[in-house]
């Protein structure tokens, strides 16, 4: 048997840091939500050992990645011998903000749960992937949800509208460690009310969204790299509804009514050596 999956990358409405906890990490509450955009995976049965092959990004293919590290904290615990062939094909960039390598990992978690027959609860699979990193568990559970905690606290919400997405994924990468050590609260952070965005999204209302997108760690990351900053200005020059940079970033994305609306505003984006991509929002 072959199982094949796909990935889906996240962003984040909102994003608000209450504060570090005893463990060295920091208090969070925000509001995730799946998007389209997906890497493909394939998982092929094999004797013994765990392998991975990426294509479309030189990330490497060690037991260092989270995708291996997946598998093999999945095989340890589920008592399996055997082993897989991964296939990974990338199209989520990496370290941009979007979740990437946890939906990888919450990708393989899920196939592998499949193909090895484990017979891991969602709750189960959620804990196995709270030990490979915060964003796991809400990528193995997908849609629209409240995270506290480190992020690994999940309230499902309701679906968000469909809105059409336009991400733009500057030429450098960034350090969410570094970001996060760097943050100070102050009169510079502009922190969300997710109540509020809570309610815009029950609601549907899609202007109430767009006025209510805010990210506690976007000062910081701007401070680093001015060039977010820009970015944002020139997506609501093209004619984004609002604009969000996503977790500690670096993308920055713009939000539409629709995918029409985003591969518009993509056109007329002035790009300057940008990954630009348009999509929309994911349900599930």
């Amino acid at each position: 048997m072959v199982v094949t999956a796909v990935a889906r990358a996240k962003i984040n409405l909102t994003l608000d840091v209450l504060g570090q906890r005893p463990d060295g990490y920091h208090e969070v509450e925000m509001v995730m939500q799946s998007i389209e955009l997906h890497d493909d995976l394939e998982f092929c049965p094999a004797n013994r050992d765990i392998s991975l092959t990426v294509e479309g990004s030189d990330l490497s293919p060690g037991p260092d990645n989270l995708v291996c590290r997946a598998a093999e904290l999945i095989r340890r615990h589920g008592k399996i011998k055997t082993g897989v062939q991964i296939r990974l094909v990338k199209a989520i960039p990496v370290a941009a903000g979007l979740g990437g390598g946890s939906a990888d990992a919450a990708t393989a978690l899920r196939a592998l749960n499949v193909l090895w027959e484990t017979g891991f609860s969602l709750s189960e699979l959620m804990s196995l992937g709270e030990q490979l990193g915060s964003d796991v568990p809400f990528c193995l559970m997908g849609g629209t949800a409240l995270a506290r905690g480190k992020g690994e606290q999940l309230s499902q919400l309701p679906a968000c509208p469909r809105l059409g997405l336009v991400l733009v994924k500057p030429h450098f990468s960034v350090s969410t460690a570094s970001v996060y050590r760097a943050y100070a609260p102050g009169p510079a952070v502009r922190r969300p009310d997710n109540r509020a965005m809570i309610d815009a999204i029950r609601n549907s209302d899609i202007r109430g969204i767009a006025a209510n997108l805010a990210n506690a760690l976007e000062s910081v990351t701007i401070r680093l790299h001015p060039e977010i900053e820009e970015i944002k200005t020139k997506l609501l020059s093209a004619g984004a509804l609002g604009v969000l940079m996503s977790g500690s970033g670096p993308t920055v994305f713009g939000l539409a009514e629709d995918m029409e609306s985003a591969r518009a505003m993509a056109g007329r984006y002035n790009r300057n050596n940008e990954l630009v991509l348009a999509t929309t929002t994911n349900d599930h």
